[in-house]
């Protein structure tokens, strides 16, 4: 799996608005200099989660960004979602639209069932949880395995 810039940038920028929820609207600039993202790109980003229903925007001098709803009801994969589209696919396939014969045929499967695990992870695991640093048990308990932080 890989996770785009555009993800990567997106969760980054919502993170950042669930840790000053509390001090108002966020300027796309203050978000894109706190969080080392590039500005054009950001607004690009920021606009896509406004039309997703995850960040309102204001005008004015006290305009900006703040999230819609409750960081503990965003989940890092409504962020993915919606700047990039589904969480698992192939050559931009969903795992239930593709058909395999032969030798290949339990690929499908194994599309299904990563596409189940990436769900579990990034669905279960909120704004509020990474912003917090709070990460649930599960999730951090994956970190421990010996070979989680080696490349391959």
């Amino acid at each position: 799996m890989r996770i785009s810039a555009r993800a990567d940038y997106a969760v980054r920028a919502a993170l950042q608005l669930a840790a000053s929820r509390d001090e108002g609207p966020l300027k796309a600039e203050a978000i894109a200099d706190a969080q080392d993202i590039p500005h054009k790109f950001l607004e690009s980003i920021l606009n896509d989660m406004r039309r997703g229903g995850l960040v309102l925007s204001q005008r004015g001098g006290n305009g900006g960004y703040r999230l819609a709803r409750p960081a503990e009801s965003i989940s890092i994969a409504d962020v993915i979602r919606t700047v990039d589209g589904p969480l698992v696919s192939v050559r931009g396939v969903r795992p239930p639209e593709l058909s395999y014969t032969g030798p290949a045929e339990s690929l499908l499967p194994l599309w299904i069932a990563l596409r189940s695990n990436v769900r579990e992870i990034l669905d279960g695991v909120s704004l509020a949880d990474v912003a917090s640093a709070q990460l649930p048990a599960e999730v951090s308990a994956l970190t421990n395995t010996p070979d989680a932080w080696v490349n391959p």
